[in-house]
C-alpha cells in the first residue's frame, strides 16, 4: 500500500474542505480568511518565521484583509505558557478581530485557543485559565452565556502535535513546570492549514520530536480503543507509524528531502486525527511533567515501550500489529506471530527503543540532561490531578489515583534505566 495517499485519503475524508493540506498550498490563506471577515489578527513569530509570516501578510493583502491593530502579535514560546495566553487575549480584546490567524506551530496554536476562549468567556464567567482546564468546560460556558468563540483560522508551521486540527490545548505553568490540559470541541480551529514545505525551515530535531510525537498519539488511541473504534484506530495506527518508521531516517539523512518532509507533516496529522477519535493515556500523562527538560514527543517516545509492558495483558491485538509494522522496516527481528504474553510487549517496546535510538533520540529519561527525582514525584502527583484524570481512564486498563504509585511508579523508574524487569503489569 502506497501509505502517503493512504494518508491524504484519510484526512481529506475526515476534514473535507475545512482542512486544506500538501505541498504549496498557502497562497489560498486569503481567500480562506475572507470567509471570516476582512481584519484578522495574525498571531506568529516575526524572527525566523518572518518570511512565511511575510508570505501570509502579502496574501491576506491581495484578498483585502488587513492585519488588525496593524502588527502582527508575537507568539507564544515554547509549551504555551499561561502568561503567554493573557497576553495574546489582550491583543485580541484591544484590536477586535474578525479572526483570528494562529500561524506557528503547536504552542503557538493553543495559546490562540485558549486565548480565544478567555477572550469570549473571561468577562462574562472568569478571566483565570485555571478555570478553564479539564474536559467541556468552554463548551458549557459558552452555553451558559450563550456566547460564541471568535473564529480561529490555524496554520501550521511544524510537524509536530496536530493541534491545528483538535479540541486539545496544553498550557503550561512554567512555575511549577507542570502542562494542564484544555479539552473542548469548542476550540477546534475552523479551518486548518498545513503546507508541508514550509517545515523545512524546521531544524530536523523538531520534525523527529514531530514523529515520535505521531506514533504516540496513534499507538496510545489503538492501544485505548474500544471495539467501536478498534478498525479505524487500527487504520491510523497503521499508516502514521509505517510512515515514520520509514521516512525519519531519511530525513536525518537528507534534511531537504520534501518526500520524507510531506510524510512526516502527514503521520502527524494522523496523530492529530487519532486523537479526536480516543484519547492518550500513559505516555502523554507523564510527558505534562517533562516540559522543562524535554520535547513533548520525545518525551512521549521515550515512555510509551515502558507503558506498553504496563498494559500488556490488555493490548495483545495491538502490540501485534505493531509489533510487525516495525518488523517490516527492520527494527527487530523477533518472530512478532508467535509471541504473546508480556513477552510479545517487551519484544515490541524493544523495537520501539531501536527505533528511537536509529533517529538519535533518547530513549531513557536517565538519559535526559536535567532529569531529577523531582521530576518522578512531580509526574506521580499530576496522575492524582482530577483536571487530567482523563488520561487515566484512557489507559486500556483504566486507573484510578490510588493505583498512581503502585504501577505508575515503577513504569518511571524502568524508563529512567532502561530496567524493564521492574514494571508490574495491570
Amino acid at each position: 500500500m502506497d501509505q502517503l495517499k493512504e494518508a491524504y485519503r484519510l484526512l481529506k475524508e475526515w476534514k473535507g474542505d475545512s482542512y486544506v493540506f500538501g505541498l504549496s498550498v498557502i497562497d489560498q490563506i486569503g481567500k480562506i480568511t475572507l470567509r471570516f471577515g476582512k481584519k484578522a489578527l495574525l498571531v506568529s513569530n516575526t524572527t525566523y518565521m518572518k518570511p512565511f509570516a511575510d508570505t501570509v501578510v502579502k496574501y491576506l493583502n491581495e484578498s483585502g484583509v488587513e492585519l488588525a491593530g496593524g502588527c502582527i502579535c508575537p507568539d507564544a514560546k515554547p509549551n504555551a505558557p499561561r502568561e503567554d495566553v493573557y497576553r495574546i487575549e489582550s491583543y485580541i480584546l484591544h484590536t477586535k478581530p474578525d479572526c483570528i490567524i494562529a500561524l506557528g506551530g503547536g504552542s503557538t496554536i493553543d495559546a490562540c485557543k485558549a486565548a480565544c476562549a478567555l477572550a469570549t468567556l473571561g468577562a462574562k464567567v472568569t478571566p483565570e485559565i485555571d478555570h478553564y482546564f479539564g474536559t467541556g468546560v468552554v463548551t458549557k460556558e459558552l452555553q451558559a452565556t450563550q456566547s460564541k468563540m471568535i473564529p480561529l483560522i490555524a496554520i501550521e508551521t511544524s510537524a509536530s502535535s496536530g493541534a491545528h486540527l483538535t479540541k486539545y490545548a496544553n498550557i503550561t505553568d512554567p512555575v511549577v513546570g507542570q502542562k494542564k490540559l484544555i479539552v473542548d470541541e469548542s476550540i477546534v480551529p475552523n479551518v486548518a492549514v498545513f503546507d508541508y514545505s514550509v517545515t523545512k525551515s524546521m531544524p530536523v530535531k523538531v520534525t523527529i520530536d514531530g514523529a515520535l510525537d505521531a506514533i504516540a498519539h496513534t499507538f496510545e488511541v489503538f492501544c485505548g480503543a474500544k471495539e467501536a473504534s478498534y478498525d479505524k484506530t487500527k487504520e491510523l495506527a497503521e499508516c502514521a507509524i509505517s510512515l515514520c518508521a520509514e521516512y525519519a531516517h531519511k530525513l536525518i539523512a537528507n534534511p531537504s528531502d520534501m518526500q520524507a518532509r510531506e510524510a512526516i507533516g502527514l503521520a502527524t496529522d494522523l496523530g492529530g486525527y487519532a486523537i479526536m477519535v480516543g484519547g492518550t493515556s500513559g505516555a502523554h500523562l507523564t510527558s505534562f511533567s517533562l516540559v522543562d527538560i524535554v520535547g513533548h514527543g520525545t518525551a512521549c517516545g521515550i515512555m510509551n515501550p515502558y507503558y506498553a509492558i504496563l498494559y500488556s495483558k490488555a493490548i495483545q491485538p495491538q502490540l501485534k500489529v505493531v509489533g510487525k509494522i516495525f518488523k517490516k522496516f527492520g527494527y527487530t527481528n523477533d518472530d512478532v506471530d508467535n509471541l504473546s504474553g508480556r513477552d510479545l510487549a517487551v519484544s515490541v517496546a524493544k523495537a520501539m527503543i531501536a527505533y528511537g535510538k536509529s533517529i538519535n533520540a533518547p530513549t531513557t529519561l536517565g538519559e535526559i540532561e536535567g532529569f531529577t527525582e523531582e521530576h518522578i514525584k512531580r509526574a506521580l502527583s499530576a496522575a492524582k490531578d482530577p483536571q487530567l484524570d482523563m488520561k487515566l481512564r484512557n489507559m486500556p486498563v483504566p486507573m484510578n489515583a490510588s493505583l498512581v504509585d503502585e504501577y505508575m511508579g515503577p513504569v518511571l523508574r524502568a524508563a529512567v534505566s532502561g530496567d524493564m524487569s521492574i514494571i508490574k503489569e495491570l
